[in-house]
Parts: C-alpha cells; structure tokens; sequence
C-alpha cells in the first residue's frame, strides 16, 4: 500500500528563477558535457587545433546579445557581487578616497554592503535615494548629484518589485554631470532588451546563473572604458609572464587565475539559447504568465501584491496573519512549489514595503508552464483563503 503523502506524486514546481534559473536548457547541459572532452585552454595557454578558445567565442557571444564593443570589454567573474566589487573597489583605487556616492533603496546587498562597508571605513560618503511605487524617480538623482558626487551604482531591475528603472534619464544626467555609472543587470539580462552602445552607462553587471541559464558561479561586466578601474587584484593570466607587473591590456586587467571554462561555456550556450528563441518571444511569455499570475492572486483579500504591473517576471506578495516563511514551507510540503521568502538580500526595500519583514516572491523563467502558474495560483489562493485573519472590532 502508497502511504506517501499526496503531495509526493506530484511534480516539482520551481518558481524561483530569479535567484537561479532551474531547469537549464538541453543545450546549455550539452555544451557542457561537451566541453569537457576536450583540452581547455585560451590564448597563451595552450596550442593545436582539437580544443576551442570557449572564453574568446563566449565574449563575442555576449558581445552580439549586448550590442557591446569590443569584446574583450566583457569580463568574466564569479557573479554579479563578485564583479561589482571588483569595479566598485577598482573605481575607488583610480580615483582617490572621500569622493561622494549615490545609490538606491531598491539595491541588492551586493551593492548596498561594499558600499556601507567603505562609508563606515570613512573612504566614502553615501547618500541612499528612495523610490517611489517601484520606481526610482530620475529627478530624485538630479537632486541627490552635489559637487563631490563621482559614482552612482544602481540596479536595472528590482529582484523584489520585478521594475525596471529607467537608466537611460539616469544615465543621460550623470554623463554630463561627469559622474561614473555602474548599472547591476543581474535581474534584466536575458529578460528584456539591452542595447549597451545607446545606453549612458560606463558598466554593466550581469550573473551567468539567473537569466542567462548558465551554471551558478558564472558571470561578468561589460566595462567602457577600462582605464576609468583600476584592477584590484593581480596574479597569472597566462600572458606577459616574465613581467612582475599585473598586465593592463583588456581583458587580462580584469582576469586572474584559471578560467571557469564549465562555467563560461555554460554562459555562451545560455545567451545562444535565448538569441534561438527570440529575446521577444521569451517576454512576451514572461509578462502574459506574470500578469495572469497576478490576476488569479489579486481578488483574494487577505494577499498584498507589493507590485501588481511588473516589467520583469516577479511577483512578491504577502498574505495576511501568515509569515512568509511559513508560507513558503506550506507551499514546499503541501504542494511542492518551490518560491523564494524572506529579505531577497534587498533590506531596504522591505523596510518599505512591508516593515523589514519580507515577503513571498515567484519568479518564471521560459521553462516555467501556464499549468504550473494556474497550479501556483491556486495554492497561494487557497493557502490565503485558510490564513488567520484578525478580527476586526465593531
């Protein structure tokens, strides 16, 4: 006799790809696989013609998806944090101590926390902006701009609220103001359109995991002007080796160590995929699923959707007398739907929207179906619907 609860035969359904995308495309895993029955090796490490320069045809990969040039502006790192670190450490090194800093409560930690960390170290003064709805007003950046002000590091797209911001009137300002711009994509790339040659932006951040489909611990930055960062680290690049000095020609100035071949394999098949669907096609499947998503969710009472027109395929949302937390338990053991509670690494939004309590959030990718989002929905409904609600007085 099947004494297996109810919710054991039933199929996985994973709803948190905005922190990694799962599952990954046939073609990523095969590349992969691939990849690994050959030499690895990249210029000056290695020679003949039975392997393939993976990190070389990666950077023109993303160079095309990006509308980026040249390509050996794209640097690989570990993730978006690794790569904002690097920049937002190596832009410090160019440019001296006490300069002033602008970024946004609708950050990721891995921007909120190097920059808090140089703030408490006195190399910094930081100014915060607030947004309004889901949406950082580009006149509050006007506002916050004084004399000192010589970097603003802000998101693209809120991993919290699903909005994209509007970098382009951001970028257009700080451009004159002369004030060097460091946009975190980890949320938009491979979700909407970047054109990085009309964008006012001196960096783009972006993680190989999430959007993109390749393998966790992969990622980069497209970088404008190299001489703008200093590099932070140094060490062997396979090239220039009887120098003691770290080379300063791109990408090399970026790169240390041993590449993460797997990884950047997995980064250039990723973005191939998605150029093989259409970038359109992806999106508009994304915004038709989130927006009957948050249709089936809405009518429900005691459910708070912090965002109800999102761009990028979030939804966060709370039900009333439930903790998220609990919440996201019910929905793994009853129904095994897998969503992301919690703070999402984004404590000022939260202290926004819902005290710095967190909240639920679902996140589709391609892969994810309309029978899993009405699944979804349902659950969350029903979950709502036998939530404790205090009783209001008289």
């Amino acid at each position: 006799m099947d004494t297996a609860p109810e919710h054991a035969h039933r199929p996985v359904i994973y709803l948190n790809n905005a922190a990694t995308s799962w599952p990954k495309p046939p073609e990523v895993l095969r590349a992969v696989t691939e990849s690994f029955s050959h030499p690895f090796f990249g210029i000056g490490r290695g020679s003949g013609d039975w392997g393939q320069d993976y990190p070389s045809k990666t950077r023109e990969v993303l160079a095309r998806f990006f509308d980026g040039d040249p390509p050996e502006n794209f640097i690989f790192s570990q993730n978006a944090t690794d790569g904002l670190n690097t920049l937002i450490h190596g832009f410090l090194a160019a440019e001296g101590d006490r300069f002033h800093v602008l970024t946004t409560t609708l950050e990721h930690n891995s921007v909120l926390r190097p920059l808090y960390e140089l703030q408490q170290q006195g190399r910094i003064t930081l100014d915060i902006i607030p947004f309004t709805g889901a949406m950082v007003d580009p006149e509050s950046v006007v506002e916050a701009v004084r004399p000192g002000t010589r970097l603003m590091v802000m998101t693209h797209g809120s991993n919290v609220l699903g909005s994209v911001q509007d970098v382009q009137a951001i970028g257009d300002y700080l451009q004159d103001k002369g004030v060097y711009f460091i946009v975190d994509g980890a949320q938009t790339a491979g979700h909407i359109p970047v054109r990085l040659s009309r964008m006012p932006i001196d960096a783009y951040v972006f993680t190989g995991h999430k959007g993109l489909f390749g393998m966790p611990g992969i990622g980069g930055f497209f970088i404008r002007d190299s001489e703008r960062v200093f590099s932070v680290r140094s060490g062997g690049t396979g090239t220039d080796s009887r120098s003691l000095s770290h080379p300063r020609e791109m990408p090399e100035r970026f790169e240390i160590g041993t590449p993460n071949y797997p990884g950047i394999v997995s980064l250039g098949a990723g973005v191939e995929f998605i150029e093989s669907l259409g970038l359109n096609a992806l999106t508009q499947k994304a915004q038709h699923q989130i927006h009957d998503l948050i249709q089936e969710i809405s009518n429900e009472p005691n459910i708070n959707i912090y965002n109800t027109r999102p761009e990028l395929p979030i939804v966060s949302f709370n039900i009333a007398g439930l903790n998220n937390d609990d919440l996201g338990y019910i929905l793994a053991k009853r129904y095994n739907i897998i969503i992301r509670t919690g703070l999402h690494c984004a404590p000022l939004v939260h202290q926004a929207i819902d005290q710095g309590k967190g909240c639920g959030r679902v996140s589709l990718s391609w892969f994810t179906t309309n029978e899993e989002c009405q699944a979804a929905a349902a659950a969350i409904r029903e979950i709502a619907h036998h939530a404790y609600s205090p009783v209001r007085p008289a």
